[in-house]
């Protein structure tokens, strides 16, 4: 089985910073990119930001130049530094990891971390 696991989330007020870890852990092969999404109450799942096997970044345009995403491959471990953060950011925040097992791609969803954001 594969797990991943979200932690890092939390109350923060407006202009502050939070750091976001996912760790995927179980069986597999190789990851082949993580993404970080966030679900606000009421509104769909959105893309917040995401990061290929090479390193590539890809980022909401809400979120560049505030946000960073990164991954540690030894520790099948990805980051998401959140800084300059606004209330209307609360959310619950979701890692993704597309990982490679028994020949296959697979996607998993991690059970999220609630970030809010005060006035």
């Amino acid at each position: 089985q594969v797990q991943v696991v979200e932690s890092g989330g939390g109350l923060v007020q407006s202009g502050g910073s939070l750091r976001l870890s996912c760790v995927v852990s179980g069986s597999i092969e190789s990851i082949d990119g993580m993404g970080w999404y966030r679900q606000a109450p009421g509104k769909q799942r959105e893309l917040v930001a995401s990061i290929t096997s090479g390193g590539k970044t890809n980022y909401a345009d809400s979120v560049k130049g505030r946000f960073t995403i990164s991954r540690d491959s030894a520790k099948n471990a990805g980051y998401l530094q959140m800084s300059s953060l606004e209330p209307e950011e609360t959310a619950v925040y979701y890692c993704n990891a597309v990982v490679r097992r028994s020949g296959a791609t697979w996607s998993y969803w991690g059970q999220g971390t609630q970030v809010t954001v005060s006035s």
